[in-house]
């Protein structure tokens, strides 16, 4: 018979696996509505206009983005959201993440700045907001480290749905 420290042992680690497969698979995306959503970086101009410019012509959304389940922060995907409201979408496909999990990390694109999670959740939740390209999330699935983008689920929604309200879910 097993002690209870054991058993709280091998629960943990059942735990650990199961939140573990559940980022190594691929997450259903479903629409959310864009005013729900809380940015917490600005946007490059520049590479802004040119998506838009690229979603406009192709007439889809080709992937989701990320996003914080508890908060609605976006975690990935600010370009993509400011296009898709720019064209006058109200929804978006968004992939929900657990962003207190152990799993997901942030790190900086920028040479010498130090981000956390608290900064991400604090300029997500106020109006001053992270210069562009500040964070880089990351994500371990299948035991390798990965930008966060390797969970957005490829979507390929029609403008038109993003524009007119649907309760649907897109998957793979």
């Amino acid at each position: 018979m097993r002690s209870l420290n054991e058993m709280e042992s091998v629960l943990q680690l059942k735990k650990r696996n199961l939140h573990s497969a559940v980022i190594q698979q691929s997450p259903q995306a479903t629409l959310i509505e864009v005013e729900r959503l809380n940015p917490h970086e600005e946007v490059d101009l520049r590479h802004l206009r040119e998506l838009r410019k690229e979603i406009e012509s192709d007439g889809v959304l080709k992937f989701a983005i990320a996003v914080d389940k508890d908060t609605n922060i976006i975690l990935d995907g600010h370009h993509r959201f400011d296009a898709l409201r720019e064209l006058g979408c109200e929804k978006i496909p968004a992939v929900f993440v657990d962003y207190n999990s152990p799993q997901i990390r942030v790190e900086s694109w920028r040479s010498g700045w130090k981000v956390t999670k608290e900064m991400v959740v604090e300029a997500g939740l106020s109006e001053k907001k992270l210069p562009p390209k500040t964070s880089r999330h990351m994500v371990i699935t299948n035991g390798k480290l990965r930008h966060i983008f390797a969970i957005e689920t490829k979507v390929n929604v029609p403008l038109k749905k993003l524009k007119v309200a649907h309760e649907k879910k897109w998957g793979l």
